[in-house]
Order: structure tokens, then sequence, then C-alpha cells
């Protein structure tokens, strides 16, 4: 039977949401296609109906997980982004939390398309971080390197984190050093301008 074209789109829409999800919780390389189509309520053979190829619904997985998680962040000053960011739900929580904690390792080994796509949130990201963290006065090479820093251990607290399964005292103790350590360094709000993670252009890059 032939299906509409809103229900075309909305089980397009559905395949998408379930990929972005499980390819944050099993890896690139962990999910099939059949796995994909089983878990989106819908059977293996349409999944070329909407995409080219798996690399498609990668890159397009990721641009919409990436989005998401800005959308989440954006209103939190900084404190309340490091805090959300290195919590316990995050590093519990792999198939909702934030992609580049879960797949920067195997988005170096994926198609052009989806390191596009890692390029451009982490850019939009680290902008974000640097408008939201560093007083106003700094300058900007200094403040651009800061936010890298920062980001940069956040998203490897996460990573070593969620490695450390075996051992939930040392991977609670890795977050919470980290959130004590970033939290101690930031600039106070009234330096900042109490100004809030917010989603906004990286340097030569489109929105995530």
């Amino acid at each position: 039977m032939k299906i509409s074209k809103a229900q075309s789109q909305e089980n397009r829409a559905r395949v998408v949401q379930t990929a972005a999800a499980l390819f944050r919780e099993r890896g690139y390389d962990g999910v099939s296609v059949a796995d994909l189509m089983l878990a989106a309520g819908l059977t293996h053979g349409g999944f070329y109906k909407h995409f080219g190829s798996k690399a498609d619904l990668m890159a397009e997985a990721t641009a919409q997980a990436l989005a998401g998680k800005m959308r989440e962040y954006e209103g939190l000053d900084m404190r309340g982004f490091v805090e959300r960011y290195l919590s316990r739900e995050h590093r519990d929580g792999r198939g909702d939390g934030c992609p580049m904690a879960a797949l920067s390792g195997d988005a170096a080994r994926q198609p052009a398309e989806v390191q596009a796509q890692f390029v451009s949130g982490i850019a939009t990201m680290l902008a974000a971080v640097e408008r939201g963290a560093m007083a106003a006065a700094t300058p900007p090479a200094a403040a651009r390197a800061q936010a890298i820093g920062l980001f940069s251990q956040m998203v490897g607290a996460v990573v070593l984190s969620r490695a450390c399964a075996d051992d939930p005292a040392l991977s609670d103790e890795i977050l919470d050093t980290c959130r004590t350590q970033i939290l101690a360094a930031l600039v106070p709000p009234s330096s900042a301008g109490g100004r809030a993670v917010s989603k906004r252009r990286g340097r030569g890059s489109g929105d995530a």
C-alpha cells in the first residue's frame, strides 16, 4: 500500500531521530542499517527510499544531535552549562548526550560528510563557550585558547568517566574533580557580563 507524503516524511524523521540516539549509544560502526530500521519500527527495504547511503544518514543524524544539544544549552549561564555537562545524568545518558563526548573518536574514521558535521559542531560550541566563559576584556587570542582548553577538559572528563564503568568511584571522581576545577577557574559572572551559552556561528563554520 502506498503511503502518503506526510507519512513518508514522518518515517524519515523517525529514522533520523532513532539513528541519532543509537549512534551515540553504540558508535557509528556498532549500528547496522537493519538495526536502525528495526528500532524505528520500519522495514529494512525502506531505508534507501529515504537515504542514499548509511553515511548520508550518519551525517544528518549527527547534525540533528548537535543542533539539539545546542538548543538544550541555550539560556544556561556558563556555570549551569558546566554543571549539566559534567553531571552523572549526562555521563549515564549517552544516547541523549553530547555527540562530541560520545562519537569524536568514531568521527575521525568516518566519511568526510560526517567529519564536516563535527568540525561545524565543535566550532559552534567553542564560540559559545568563548562567549559565555571569558571576561569581556580578555584578548581574543587568549579567550579562544581558554575556551579550547576548558571545553576539551569537559569532553575528556565525560569520555574518561564513561570508560570507568567498572569503577563507579573513579568515574565519579573524574567528573567531580574536573567540575570543581573548571567552576573555580571561571571568571565571576559580573566580569563575563552574565552571558549565557548561546548558539552562534563558529569561525568559518555553519550552524551545527
